[in-house]
């Protein structure tokens, strides 16, 4: 490949970066068209394609990013010294393995998941395999009952959302399904709404596994008996006298 091509191909990938990071929504490569897999919502028997923008501290409060370097200035790489006293190993250079009770090595495609019964766990599918019905609503009480875990923006593929959605979500429904990227052993909740200024996210979480600490059954006050004074050697009775 010539000198020219090479060039060309690198200002159009930092071109597709700069532009990724310019639109919070779009993923849209300028040297292929190539745009992320959307999630598909379906209201009312219409599928709604939409993609899904991460909300996180770096993008809202910008991040630090500290750079250890030599004494000439080079930047330094993390490595981790072996048990032996001499090995260094750099990054990408140990991994975890399965091992049997024997010792053995196990593949972790014939590994299965079981429950504490011992029966096997259904796997959940992707939630991009097929859409997501928004049928489920759930409540304040109930949404404030999970950890939310993460949250993203959500915008339409071919435009905003339908009206008839953003109605139901500015008069504060909330919608509630089950969420998977890749499916796996189990999904998270995901929640549907949006804030004050209309604008529509996606909030993932778990329910929350605290107990409510009641007064069903007070403790009993003990009340603390003064501490009797110790008597010296020199204390004088005056009863005696």
């Amino acid at each position: 490949m010539a000198r020219a091509e090479v060039r060309q191909i690198r200002f159009e990938l930092e071109e597709c970066l700069t532009y990724i990071a310019g639109d919070p929504f779009y993923a849209l490569a300028a040297i292929g068209g190539f745009m992320a897999k959307p999630l598909v919502f379906r209201f009312k028997d219409a599928d709604l394609p939409v993609q899904l923008q991460k909300v996180d501290r770096d993008r809202l409060y910008g991040f630090i990013r500290t750079e250890a370097l030599d004494a000439d200035g080079r930047p330094c790489r993390l490595a981790t010294l072996a048990d032996d006293g001499r090995t260094l190993i750099s990054s990408g250079g140990t991994a975890i393995a399965s091992l049997s009770q024997e010792g053995e090595w196990l593949d972790r495609g014939k590994l299965k998941a079981v429950d504490p019964e011992g029966h096997d766990v259904t796997r959940v599918a992707s939630s991009y395999e097929a859409p997501v019905s928004l049928t489920v609503t759930a409540t304040i009480d109930e949404f404030l009952t999970h950890n939310v875990k993460a949250a993203y923006q959500v915008a339409g593929v071919t435009g905003s959302l339908p009206d008839a959605l953003l109605k139901e979500l500015k008069a504060g429904k909330i919608f509630s399904f089950p969420y998977s990227y890749r499916g796996g052993l189990a999904a998270d909740v995901g929640f549907l709404l949006t804030n004050a200024e209309g604008e529509v996210f996606l909030l993932l979480g778990t329910p929350t596994k605290l107990h409510f600490v009641g007064l069903e059954q007070a403790s009993a006050l003990t009340e603390e008996e003064p501490a009797a004074e110790e008597e010296g050697e020199d204390s004088v009775d005056f009863g005696m006298m």
